[in-house]
């Protein structure tokens, strides 16, 4: 019996301790470039407070009409993080999650809302600087659903020299068949919040210089195979997802040109459920990557 209780009151002392991990939600980074504060919540492991040693950090990027909570209200980020972590799957790792702020993770082509300049020059040397987070490629992955799987995607091999990894769930890819052909409603509410000259525009006329960089093909044709295979990609999508044409695509031109990466079609369509079960397999592949040295 007594066996039995120490048995419980370790098992319940070793969960409060992991239960130590911190959820920061919608603090505010002041934008020069935006000239408006940007939000971010961001998760810090169990240790972080009192440790002076730097961590690595994910990118985790919220999809279209989302903002910096979702990962945390529905996504399941910090339950999911904290067993992993307990369990060894990954290394304890900081995560960043900024609200996307429906832009795409692009630059407007206007010049008028550099959102992907934000990203790039202000908020990863903020919240690097601010968290003790290495800046070294290898220990800085990406990764996110849908609008921000292919934001992850994109910003990773387009930022070949500061991403290491990149994992991305459901990513809003499509061919250049599927941009011509989408509802035009459908098509200028998404695309037109980084090209308004897109409004109004049908058939090949959509496929401007905005879109071929959105799209990652064009990226993936023209750069150097060498640098595209210095970031490790991951990426999945569900069987019944209406993205599921354009991801298994990306995976052909990626094999096409030898570039390595890991693919997976599981069941499932575009819903949480099926991210909250690709968050788990993205974190570990990253947390994988940064534990082998490039």
């Amino acid at each position: 019996m007594e066996k039995t209780i120490l048995l419980l009151l370790s098992s319940f002392i070793l969960s409060a301790t992991f239960a130590q991990s911190k959820l920061l939600i919608s603090l505010p980074m002041k934008s020069k470039l935006l000239d408006t504060d940007v939000k971010y919540s961001v998760y810090l492991p169990h240790g972080f407070e009192d440790a002076k040693k730097e961590y690595p950090v994910v990118y985790l990027l919220n999809g279209y009409t989302g903002d910096e909570t979702d990962w945390v209200r529905i996504g399941h980020v910090k339950d999911i993080a904290d067993e992993l972590i307990r369990g060894n799957k990954i290394e304890p790792v900081v995560i960043v999650m900024p609200n996307g702020d429906d832009r795409l993770y692009m630059n407007k082509d206007d010049g008028t809302y550099p959102y992907e300049d934000m990203f790039i020059k202000e908020l990863m040397p903020f919240v690097e600087n601010k968290y003790r987070i290495k800046k070294q490629k290898q220990f800085r992955g990406i990764s996110g659903l849908s609008m921000g799987g292919a934001g992850s995607l994109r910003l990773s091999l387009k930022y070949h020299e500061l991403f290491g990894s990149c994992a991305a769930f459901s990513a809003a890819i499509g061919t250049e068949e599927e941009i011509i052909n989408e509802n035009q409603e459908s098509f200028e509410g998404y695309f037109g919040r980084i090209s308004p000259s897109l409004i109004g525009a049908k058939g090949k006329d959509r496929i401007n210089a905005t879109i071929k960089d959105y799209n990652l093909f064009d990226m993936i044709d023209s750069k150097d195979p060498r640098l595209l295979k210095s970031v490790d990609i991951y990426f999945d999508c569900g069987d019944d997802d209406f993205l599921a044409v354009g991801n298994a695509m990306l995976h052909i031109e990626l094999t096409k040109k030898r570039i390595p990466h890991e693919y997976r079609v599981r069941d499932g369509a575009h819903t949480w459920n099926f991210w909250v079960d690709s968050l788990p397999v993205g974190l570990v592949f990253i947390s994988n990557s940064m534990r082998t040295s490039k």
